[in-house]
């Protein structure tokens, strides 16, 4: 059972294994990512990448650990269409004066889906000199956050009958996954998985619900009563 700690002031749990026999600890790089509902067609998406080096490790006898870098990602994001409305990076902690200059090239991230083709959208604004390295790499784990997110918004939000209005019953149910399409090998288009969802076969209760449904001693049929 994994023992609870905090981070931020947020109760989380510590998920990484011991060390290896004998290694010592130099460096640790933790991301950080949160999703906020603000309103039913609105959520903000919050990035944080913290790279650490032990206490004592570059001053002998330094009992507090050194932050290289902190930095924070804001991007406010639209719903259901994943487009970004308003950005905000925040570099908090850095090795160099002037890495602070490239905050302002961010906005560009404006107008953006963060659903199809965000990392290489982002390779192509901010790869190499045009960016920040870190802020790339937390931007590339903020985008699938985004989609899981998605399902969240949907928890307990109002079946949207009017919009579905007109749409065939396998219409319906392809609009519903189509953000997931060819995002992994589950939902490869010509996969099990998305065949069965075209049939009808509605999709398997996830495995995290099923598990924490049992403990509650909860059916299964309790997800679609969830999911709203």
């Amino acid at each position: 059972m994994p023992h609870s700690a905090k981070m931020f002031g947020v109760p989380t749990y510590e998920s990484f294994p011991a060390p290896p026999t004998g290694g010592r600890l130099i460096h640790t790089r933790n991301y950080e990512v949160r999703t906020y509902k603000m309103r039913e067609d609105m959520f903000i998406l919050r990035g944080v990448v913290i790279d650490e080096k032990p206490a004592g490790l570059y001053v002998a006898d330094d009992p507090e650990v050194l932050w290289v870098h902190h930095m924070v990602v804001d991007l406010e994001i639209s719903f259901p269409m994943f487009v970004i409305e308003k950005v905000s990076v925040t570099f908090h902690e850095r090795p160099h004066t002037h890495c602070t200059d490239i905050e302002p090239d961010y906005q560009k991230l404006v107008g953006l889906s963060i659903s199809r083709g965000f990392n290489n959208k982002v390779k192509e604004l901010f790869g190499g000199p045009r960016g920040c390295t870190h802020i790339g790499a937390l931007l590339a784990a903020m985008a699938p956050v985004a989609i899981q997110s998605g399902w969240s918004m949907r928890i307990g939000a109002p079946r949207e009958a009017d919009s579905t209005s007109g749409l065939s019953t396998a219409e319906q149910r392809k609009r519903a996954y189509a953000i997931n399409l060819n995002t992994c090998h589950m939902w490869d288009e010509n996969g099990q998985m998305v065949k069965e969802i075209e049939q009808g076969i509605p999709i398997e209760v996830p495995l995290w619900i099923t598990k924490r449904f049992k403990k509650l001693g909860l059916d299964d049929s309790e997800w679609e009563k969830l999911r709203g």
